[in-house]
């Protein structure tokens, strides 16, 4: 299957998500771990970068050879995301004094992606529980073997 096919089942996969999911990923998820790129000349924006470098890294294959938006994905966020929100609750009560600049982004990160943590938590059990069908693409059913008998 090429690239382009994988893309277009990847698309049709996010669009047939709720339109609540659509919005907090589009509007909220992916926007606010895209912002510290914008603050590399800070430690928060220094480590949320490469938290959020290593989702996309990551997850872009697993989406990929899926071909769609898998509970799979979810785990790279747990690997990312816990790590970045305990390092975020260290850094805001830490002594050294941030800017308000610095301050906003922590805390607008520690909210997202704490609660991002919430529905990747469910996503990944229910992953590893046998539930990897593929919004958006017709569930595949495993042949039934039939007993062969001599």
């Amino acid at each position: 299957m090429s690239l382009g096919a994988r893309l277009r089942d990847c698309g049709a996969s996010f669009q047939s998500l709720p339109l609540w999911v659509r919005l907090w990923v589009g509007a909220v998820l992916v926007p606010a771990n895209s912002l510290p790129f914008f603050f590399l000349d800070t430690a928060t924006g220094q480590i949320a970068a490469w938290a959020a470098l290593f989702v996309a890294v990551t997850n872009a294959p697993i989406m990929l050879q899926q071909r769609g938006m898998s509970r799979l994905m979810s785990v790279p966020h747990l690997l990312a995301w816990f790590p970045l929100v305990a390092w975020l609750v260290l850094r805001l009560a830490g002594a050294t004094p941030l800017s308000v600049a610095e301050t906003a982004l922590a805390w607008l990160l520690l909210i997202v992606n704490s609660l991002s943590l919430v529905f990747d938590v469910l996503d990944t059990w229910r992953w590893f529980a046998g539930e990897r069908d593929i919004p958006g693409r017709p569930a595949v059913t495993p042949p039934k073997l039939e007993r062969i008998s001599r």
